[in-house]
């Protein structure tokens, strides 16, 4: 009997134990989740790559404003047995587009820069889901989504104030450190001498570039391709 007595002692302290455990490891799981996403390091201009138009007197350079613009991510999911569009924006996006009026074709399209920490969807907690796992943008190397064009088409023989157009633009899109070429294709608007518009849209597959979604309680499918948005106003410098 004493013996029994013991063993079941000695088991309500591992039952004991177990619970105080996982009740520490739910308690740092929620903190971790529900902790404020990494701020981001700099403001989206400090190190963007702008363009000189200094040796050209035919191009205006024309750089973008970031309170007048936005880069968007859409994707389809089930959400509790219903289909769903997530849209993520920020408006932390900067570039530079230089126009050649009297030789377009040798206009210039810059690097575009995205600060992927302050991507925002309408859940906070997917939000925590993409900083942390799906873009990994806490890490200082994955903070800042590019794009390098390295060609630009279909520019038109000649550009004047209130022309629009389309552009098919070729590049190196680089998301959480994965990097692969990426064609958008474009609508630009030569608004005034001082101000350009332009819209630019592609569609990519999330695993190309390395990422995974984790699998969450309600989500019972995320569609594989995302579609990447650019929604820009530029100004003259």
């Amino acid at each position: 009997m004493i013996i029994r007595l013991i063993t079941s002692s000695d088991m309500n302290k591992k039952i004991l134990l177990i619970i105080l455990a996982i009740v520490v490891i739910a308690g740092a799981v929620y903190f971790y989740m529900t902790r404020p996403t990494k701020a981001p390091s700099e403001d989206i201009q400090a190190n963007a790559v702008m363009l000189n138009a200094e040796n050209d007197s035919n191009q205006v350079v024309f750089r973008i404003v970031p309170a007048e613009s936005s880069a968007e991510f859409n994707i389809n999911e089930v959400l509790n047995g219903q289909p769903k569009t997530v849209v993520g924006t920020t408006n932390q996006v900067a570039g530079d587009m230089a126009i050649n009026f009297e030789d377009p074709n040798q206009s210039q399209v810059g690097e575009i820069r995205i600060n992927a920490r302050t991507l925002k969807t309408d859940d906070e907690r997917r939000n925590s889901a993409i900083s942390r796992f799906i873009l990994r943008s806490e890490k200082d190397e994955n903070e800042f989504i590019t794009f390098r064009p390295t060609s630009v088409e279909s520019m038109p023989r000649s550009v004047s104030v209130g022309d629009s157009f389309g552009l098919r633009i070729t590049g190196d899109l680089t998301v959480s450190g994965v990097t692969r070429e990426t064609v958008f294709n474009a609508a630009v608007s030569i608004v005034s001498e001082d101000k350009v518009t332009a819209n630019a849209e592609t569609v990519v597959m999330y695993k190309d570039f390395g990422l995974s979604i984790p699998q969450v309680p309600f989500v019972a499918n995320v569609g594989d391709e995302v579609t990447l948005k650019i929604n820009v106003v530029a100004k003259r410098i």
